[in-house]
């Protein structure tokens, strides 16, 4: 569980790291409508929403209060693998220790 957490919390600083950088040096439309304007570009966001889609439903599955939820997976689509990283890290201190608490959430006390 220690790897998880460490690698979340990595993955949460490169993150912001980048994204930081992007909203400083980058511009979001311009670059934007380059990346719609390329195949590959088009299937690189397909592949990471899917990827978000994927990781909103365990989420979902998870959570135990609605509006948490609906926080979580909205961050999760306009926020990305940032979210993800945090939601993970979060998971892992709060999971104590437990891999059915991590990965279950609020139905881990039904799998024992």
């Amino acid at each position: 569980m220690k790897v998880i957490k460490t690698v979340s919390l990595f993955g949460l600083m490169a993150m912001t790291v980048g994204i930081v950088y992007a909203f400083i040096v980058g511009d979001f439309a311009t670059e934007g409508n380059q990346i719609l304007s390329m195949p590959w570009g088009i299937v690189s966001l397909v592949d990471l929403y899917v990827g978000f889609i994927l990781f909103s439903a365990w989420i979902i599955y998870r959570e135990k209060i609605w509006w948490h939820t609906v926080l979580w997976v909205f961050f999760m689509m306009t926020l990305g693998f940032w979210t993800a990283c945090l939601y993970v890290f979060i998971a892992v201190q709060t999971s104590d220790g437990s891999w059915s608490h991590l990965l279950h959430g609020r139905h881990a006390k039904h799998m024992n």
